[in-house]
């Protein structure tokens, strides 16, 4: 696997299991950036750490900031598929790529995530290990 399709399965895999996405924002609100292609990115990452390093390289006083993941299924998946953006997910390295896609594909990743982690859950109920583990609301 790619390191961009590595970090995109923790991507779903951190935010099924944490319920939060982090993003970077600043005064003026979040970086986006656009493709050679003419397409829009709103990027976001799954821990604070990611979120952390990319702030540090895109600089100008950029913070971190989490977001509910129902929140953002909600409410900032639809507002980005009206505005035709992608969504980035866990961008990384020097330059901050990675893997982009459309709200609906992020939402039906997350759906599968979230299958894998209830399957997951149910395993470690049948083979006596402590569930610790929840399906998370949102998408």
């Amino acid at each position: 696997m790619s390191q961009s399709g590595a970090e995109a399965a923790a991507f779903f895999r951190d935010v099924s299991q944490n319920s939060a996405v982090w993003l970077v924002r600043g005064d003026d609100g979040s970086p986006t950036h656009l493709s050679a292609d003419g397409t829009r990115s709103l990027p976001f990452w799954s821990t604070s750490s990611r979120a952390q390093r990319a702030a540090k390289i895109w600089g100008h006083g950029l913070r971190i900031d989490s977001m509910p993941l129902d929140t953002w299924c909600d409410h900032v998946l639809p507002d980005a598929a009206r505005d035709g953006l992608v969504i980035g997910i866990n961008w990384s390295g020097p330059r901050l790529v990675g893997w982009s896609f459309t709200p609906d594909e992020v939402v039906n990743r997350l759906a599968a995530a979230r299958t894998v982690s209830f399957f997951e859950l149910a395993t470690d109920r049948v083979m006596g290990r402590g569930a610790q583990r929840t399906r998370p609301p949102g998408c």
